[in-house]
């Protein structure tokens, strides 16, 4: 394969940057510096430094670890969401989804991933304690397990089942509206909603 060869070398450096995003080849890459190229000074400085920005004071929450501005994000800052009913989720993206249906008005359990042997992530490089500590602080009634019907997702799902029972709180899972093997981000809206409110108890 002929390597592109680029009139600027800036430009170049520009292309490699934004070819490093997920899911942007080469030729979208050029596409979106060329279009930045062809944009006001102006515009294009306040697009570098919003992402400066976002990298340099973007917080997670100190109780759901969701992305927030603050120490405490605006969900769980919220007294009209239920506290005693906590989602659990893999990312934040998954957050977005969730909300996204109107169905839920708990709060939310970020893990930052889910169990997965093969790319070496245990529950110790999750935030499964942080989980059992919220739970063990009291008033939680129940626990959604909302992870991505995977075989990892159904692990990192019994591994908490495991951990929350000593605890008086009800486990539910969301029901297999959710085909087996999809991820919870890519579910329409409609479908993910309905699979909240129709959710199981969990059965080990």
């Amino acid at each position: 394969m002929i390597q592109q060869q680029y009139p600027s070398q800036l430009l170049e450096k520009a292309v490699e940057e934004f070819a490093k995003l997920p899911g942007i080849g080469r030729k979208t890459a050029l596409r979106l510096v060329l279009y930045l190229l062809r944009q006001n000074t102006e515009d294009v400085e306040q697009f570098a430094a919003a992402i400066s920005r976002m990298k340099r004071e973007v917080k997670y929450c100190r109780v759901c670890h969701n992305i927030s501005d603050s120490d405490l994000c605006p969900i769980c800052a919220n007294p009209q969401r239920d506290a005693s009913l906590i989602c659990v989720v893999e990312n934040v993206r998954d957050v977005l989804a969730v909300e996204n249906t109107g169905q839920f008005k708990g709060l939310y359990h970020v893990l930052g991933g889910i169990i997965s042997p093969m790319d070496g992530i245990g529950p110790s490089d999750l935030e499964i304690d942080s989980l059992v500590s919220r739970v063990a602080e009291g008033g939680v009634k129940e626990v959604i397990l909302a992870l991505s019907s995977t075989m990892e997702g159904d692990t990192t799902n019994f591994y908490i089942f495991r951990k929350l029972a000593p605890y008086d709180v009800r486990i539910s899972v969301i029901a297999r509206g959710i085909a087996v093997g999809d991820e919870l981000e890519y579910a329409d809206e409609v479908t993910l909603g309905r699979s909240i409110l129709n959710r199981t108890p969990f059965k080990s």
